[in-house]
């Protein structure tokens, strides 16, 4: 019996069946409403605090998934460090004819920036149809093994176009890791726990960048190839042991109950949780059960169902959600090093604050954690994005009143702000609207398709990015705030408009006010009975 919603027919079926898997079906083959009633109260009823104390190893598994986003983060920001990196510029650049100094072409800087992001855009469209079928376990340990391997093409690289290369194969496995990652995150830990788990993808990202930070600022003043080939070797660092790891993880009971595995998914919720912690593992199963029944069909996941029906208003919220990333100050972020170095700072004092910036960076996602689960997603998202459009035009004033030190000062400290105040609201905060919004049954897919949309906005932000700060091009430096205040402006209405808070809202909570297409900005106040399925 694979499919969930075929049920038992005769009673030697349902014998059978519970012998299986120790639960599932009430003593006339449907789901135990009881049970799965039980424990979604036991889960509203939980405080964050319970929520950590019951689930220790949720909480260290969605941990280790999260850390696979270092390896996109890493490789990321390295290529932003090396445009800044002296020996790399000599090796692989050309010579100013305005400042006399080697400098990677702006076409360069965008390509080897582009190339990550278009092999993550393919792996994004891999990741779908591959986790839904295999799960998000073997998905991942696959995506990881490929990364060690494309590592070598990146470290014996000797010319651009084999950079170029390297960075669309390391790209694939990226697109599988940032898709996977939140959709797991967020199935394994109760409802208490989904905005921190999800945002620990933040967090890993801000460690990603401060690890490089520290590499590059140590190596970048090399006069020889070790100023950019020992920071491409230590990628290796990562992926085997975070493999090993996953190994050893459960899979998501949420996949295992839509595949059928009921006796599996009873088993990954007893790992995941402390034994004698209160809740009951076929309860919960029973639960997963009720929600993916909601669905009412037994068709085959597939990315035309997206595009239907609520499905494609969830669909857009998380596209939109992750492309509006690039829309709010993530450039900037990325690229602080080069752009502390177009404000006018020393290479060193430029690396250093790069490195102090990922610090801030990483601080402040601890604290979105706090701020996102008393005060809501929504809230701190969008006030996150109209903060950010205020001091990007602060910044965008700042380049425009004169060459000084005082200006680039001014425009240094504002693009630190900037840095770290993404990573205060919109940045985490949205890990955890993507983790929520789409439906069970097609989550894999929805996160896949959403990262997607941000990498196709992200690409041509690389270009125009490296445009607007290149100096043999508009060299506009900080007056680029004007630009990214206006789409920030356009975001933050955006999400005004449209998202939901999905605060303190299970599962079938989420799926039957997307059904009532209740207005998004009435989810607070609306009340869903325990009882109801529709």
């Amino acid at each position: 019996m694979n499919n969930i919603n075929e049920k038992p027919t005769s009673a030697m079926e349902i014998e059978t069946h519970n012998a299986e898997s120790g639960y599932g079906y009430d003593e006339k083959g449907g789901v135990d409403r009881a049970g799965a009633i039980d424990a979604e109260n036991i889960e509203h009823n939980m405080t964050v605090l319970q929520a950590i104390k019951a689930y220790p190893a949720a909480s260290w598994w969605a941990f280790v998934m999260s850390s696979t986003i270092i390896m996109e983060s890493y490789c990321v920001f390295l290529m932003g460090q090396f445009i800044a990196t002296k020996q790399f510029a000599e090796d692989f650049g050309v010579q100013s004819g305005v400042s006399g100094e080697y400098i990677i072409e702006a076409s360069w800087q965008s390509a080897f920036q582009c190339a990550g992001p278009v092999g993550a855009f393919i792996g994004c469209f891999l990741a779908g149809p591959i986790t839904s079928a295999i799960g998000y376990r073997w998905t991942t340990i696959g995506a990881l093994m490929a990364l060690n391997a494309f590592i070598f093409v990146f470290y014996f690289g000797n010319s651009q176009p084999m950079f170029l290369a390297s960075q669309i194969l390391e790209g694939l496995p990226w697109g599988i890791f940032i898709a996977n990652a939140p959709a797991y995150c967020a199935e394994i830990v109760p409802m208490r726990l989904r905005a921190p788990a999800t945002q620990m993808l933040q967090m890993f990202w801000a460690i990603g960048s401060i690890i490089v930070g520290g590499i590059t600022y140590h190596f970048q003043s090399k006069n020889n190839a070790s100023a950019y080939r020992v920071p491409i070797a230590l990628q290796w660092m990562f992926p085997t042991p975070i493999a090993i790891l996953l190994f050893l993880a459960p899979e998501s009971p949420w996949w295992l109950v839509r595949k059928g595995k009921l006796a599996q998914a009873e088993k990954a919720i007893t790992r995941l949780g402390r034994k004698g912690a209160g809740d009951n593992p076929k309860d919960q199963v029973s639960m997963m059960r009720r929600t993916i029944d909601l669905e009412k069909t037994a068709k085959k996941p597939s990315l035309i169902e997206l595009w239907k029906g609520t499905d494609r208003y969830r669909t857009l919220i998380v596209c939109g959600v992750y492309a509006s990333q690039n829309l709010t100050g993530n450039l900037i972020a990325n690229q602080a090093v080069y752009f502390f170095k177009q404000a006018g700072m020393a290479d060193d004092t430029a690396f250093a604050l790069g490195l102090i910036t990922s610090a801030l960076q990483w601080i402040m996602v601890i604290i979105s954690w706090v701020l996102t689960t008393y005060l809501g997603r929504r809230t701190i998202y969008v006030y996150g994005q109209a903060i950010a459009t205020c001091f990007l035009v602060a910044l965008g004033i700042a380049a425009s009143v004169g060459k000084s030190t005082a200006a680039s000062n001014a425009q240094a400290s504002l693009g630190l702000l900037v840095s770290v105040l993404f990573c205060l609201g919109p940045a985490p905060v949205s890990y955890a609207i993507i983790g929520e919004t789409s439906s069970v049954r097609l989550r894999p897919l929805t996160t896949g398709v959403g990262r997607a949309a941000y990498y196709l906005v992200n690409i041509p932000c690389i270009f125009l990015a490296s445009y607007m700060l290149n100096t043999d091009k508009w060299n506009l430096g900080g007056k680029s705030g004007y630009i990214w205040a206006g789409t920030a402006l356009i975001c933050t209405v955006m999400s005004w408009i449209w998202i939901p808070e999905f605060k303190d809202r299970s599962f079938r909570e989420i799926d039957i006010l997307f059904t009532r297409k209740v207005n998004p900005r009435k989810w607070p106040e609306t009340v869903v009975d325990v009882q109801d399925d529709e």
